[in-house]
């Protein structure tokens, strides 16, 4: 699902009624769905429904691109989107450094590699790998970069994952290091949504479609099979399947600095449901885990575990939250019978992060009131031991990548007004050193960041983060946008506001970001209270910190916009039909709408887990309370909205927005749309339709909030 777009920014809310109970009063019946006028525009490339989507397109852009702010904005949003500065990106693979690189010389992308020691330099030497660009005019195609697997030690052969024209979906390449080329007679997967992964130099690990009957309702894999170098497809030696009905199979590979590995299959009963299978020999052994942990990382022979529900286990209990560890040797051979090792338990108002390992380390970043901080975790023979690393206080902190071979890691330090640092640690000493910083898009120096706490319905307080100018007026006069995620156990966190800053702090605009339940920033907790029929206190949540912002005199519902996409797209219909009087400017991203019928669109149906299902009768009545699709009203007063969806978005899909539009239409209810006709579920894959995509949210929120 996505989080950040383009242009998310700060909002304050006014003292109005109280949340929402009337916003679900004469809630649609369930059986709605079946008479829905606009299933046409649920097949996402029909004649019919590109048809509609172009007419829309054209409209929404006579109406943005004609603004006379327009071109400048876009070539602001088009000159940070192809800066040349931005720091590369690396990734530890065989000794080297590698990247993939977007630019206007490469608007697809180029896969490089430079030595260590070369890219600490200003201008570091590159070897490129794989030109993109010049990949897909050879084979006339519309290649997007989908991401690369090498085989362990060496990592000379990898496999390419491409996308033809941005979806999931992707063709599966092998590609040698050495020679720069695609291997003649090697691996080759026609496209489809599949994970492979190296077993060894002549054997994938892989979970695709193999024929009828071989994907979940869902859209994913559940079969897996053992697939020979030189071998059909059709010939493989299958070794698990799962089961229609559940999510799908996903498949990992995890490595040490010491030659072990992993090989894990994990069934995904529900989105945050598993069963995890260790690969001993050739047959898969269920690793006696609850159901709701996650396996992140493999150092000195000890499988990292993530815990998001409290487990007892060998005489011992584990709150929900913390990491554990697992003898890896041990779990082989008695898979049924494990004894964990306590390694980090978070505290009070913190969460963990990322997990990354080197040769005998790992590297965790934790968030405490939803600030980044970074631990060095060490095992030893009488449990780990942990060094916290002093980094940059008030930011976001990442781990980029790690190095098997070596005690390195790159971290991530970046703030809403701070570029982001790329940061160089020893983990064994503990030594550390910015080697990269990117360069300032913006003018931050008259600009200051505070966070503050909302009540929300359930008396719950809700964290938030005002970027705004030094000495505000607190007149509730400030154009400000107000941006969240809430959900999956996503945390939202400081990042840098790059064009948001350009584009809208430069010019006295206001951006909040949102803490809101549904999120990890404080744990799986924060995320549960919101599950499914408890979905409402998420948006009850964002409502309340609109309100407290209007209380403290930052903004009005005049001046404030909303932003969100994909479960924030959601968000967003939500608030845009409960609480059309807090706003005057809704940016709907990619998003999901229609709750009656998101289960039969894309990947819907593997979202239960968050949303429930109309299957069943409680979760069904509240998905008809709120589902955006199914509650606009034609007596409401509404903000004009901008909604924005891309045609190749096999996740979400396009068919949400188009029917969202579409009600409006037909209720006569101001609407702006725009569908980009190629890029995925982010719609950020080309750097020019992103700097588009950006230019256009930009103008909208002006026109909205900023004009008299």
């Amino acid at each position: 699902m996505v989080t950040h777009s383009a242009l998310a920014t700060s909002v304050m809310v006014l003292m109005l009624a109280p949340v929402a109970e009337s916003a679900v009063d004469n809630a649609p019946d369930a059986q709605a769905a079946a008479s829905d006028p606009y299933l046409w525009l649920e097949e996402p490339s029909g004649e019919r429904a590109i048809d509609w989507v172009k007419s829309e397109n054209a409209k929404t852009v006579a109406v943005l691109e004609s603004d006379p702010r327009y071109p400048d904005i876009h070539a602001q949003a088009l000159a940070i989107s192809a800066a040349k500065d931005r720091i590369p990106e690396p990734r530890f693979r065989a000794g080297r450094l590698f990247n993939f690189w977007q630019d206007p010389d490469h608007t697809r992308g180029i896969w490089r590699s430079s030595s260590p020691e070369q890219y600490q330099r200003a201008e570091p030497h590159w070897r490129t790998a794989l030109d993109l660009d010049a990949l897909a005019s050879q084979e006339h195609a519309n290649w997007y970069w989908k991401g690369a697997d090498c085989l362990q030690p060496q990592e000379r052969r990898c496999l390419l994952s491409l996308s033809d024209g941005g979806e999931d979906a992707v063709t599966v390449r092998e590609f040698d290091l050495g020679t720069r080329q695609f291997v003649g007679g090697g691996f080759q997967l026609p496209s489809g949504k599949q994970e492979a992964v190296w077993i060894d130099q002549d054997r994938l690990l892989l979970a695709r479609e193999w024929g009828p009957g071989t994907m979940t309702s869902s859209g994913y894999p559940f079969v897996v099979k053992v697939l020979r170098r030189g071998q059909p497809l059709e010939t493989a030696h299958e070794i698990y399947r799962g089961r229609a009905e559940e999510v799908g199979v996903e498949l990992a590979r995890l490595d040490d600095g010491s030659g072990h590995q992993a090989l894990l299959i994990v069934r995904d009963i529900s989105f945050f449901e598993t069963e995890t299978y260790l690969l001993v020999g050739d047959r898969p052994q269920r690793l006696a885990l609850p159901l709701r942990a996650a396996l992140v990382g493999l150092v000195s022979n000890h499988l990292l575990v993530k815990l998001n529900e409290p487990w007892s286990s060998a005489g011992q209990s584990f709150p929900q939250g913390c990491l554990i560890s697992i003898d890896l040797p041990a779990a082989a051979a008695d898979p049924s019978h494990l004894r964990p090792a306590l390694v980090y338990v978070p505290g009070e108002r913190e969460s963990l992060g990322d997990v990354g390992t080197t040769h005998g380390k790992a590297v965790l970043t934790l968030y405490r009131n939803v600030r980044g901080r970074a631990v060095i975790l060490s095992p030893t023979a009488h449990g780990w031991t942990r060094r916290e690393l002093a980094l940059p206080d008030n930011a976001s902190i990442e781990v980029v990548s790690t190095d098997p071979r070596s005690e390195r890691a790159f971290l991530s330090v970046s703030g809403f007004l701070t570029p982001p640092g790329l940061w160089l640690v020893d983990a064994a000493s503990g030594e550390r050193e910015q080697v990269k910083t990117l360069p300032a898009r913006f003018d931050a120096s008259g600009a200051t960041v505070e966070q503050f706490e909302a009540r929300s319905s359930d008396g719950a307080m809700i964290p938030y983060f005002v970027v705004h100018p030094i000495g505000i007026k607190l007149d509730g006069q400030n154009p400000t946008v107000l941006y969240a995620y809430g959900g999956f156990q996503i945390s939202e966190t400081p990042f840098y506001l790059n064009t948001i800053g350009k584009l809208w702090l430069e010019k006295g605009g206001v951006f909040v970001l949102a803490n809101i339940r549904g999120g990890g920033e404080f744990g799986p907790a924060w995320h549960e209270a919101g599950l499914k029929t408890h979905r409402q206190l998420i948006y009850d949540d964002f409502a309340a910190v609109a309100r407290d912002l209007m209380t403290r005199g930052v903004t009005s519902a005049r001046r404030l916009g909303i932003q969100g996409g994909s479960n924030g797209g959601l968000l967003m219909g939500v608030e845009f039909t409960q609480h059309p009087e807090l706003w005057n400017a809704v940016d709907i991203q990619v998003p999901l709408l229609d709750m009656l019928r998101f289960e039969q669109i894309a990947a819907g149906s593997s979202w239960v887990g968050e949303y429930g299902s109309m299957s069943n009768p409680d979760e069904a009545a509240f998905l008809a309370r709120i589902s955006p699709y199914a509650n606009i009203r034609r007596d409401a007063h509404y903000p004009q909205p901008f909604i924005w969806t891309t045609s190749n978005d096999d996740r979400v899909g396009p068919q949400h927005a188009r029917k969202f539009a579409a009600r409006l239409a037909e209720y006569g209810i101001p609407y702006l749309f725009y569908e980009v006709i190629e890029g995925g579920h982010a719609a950020g894959a080309n750097i020019d339709e992103s700097a588009h995509t950006d230019a256009l949210e930009t103008v909208y929120f002006t026109r909205q909030l900023m004009d008299p």
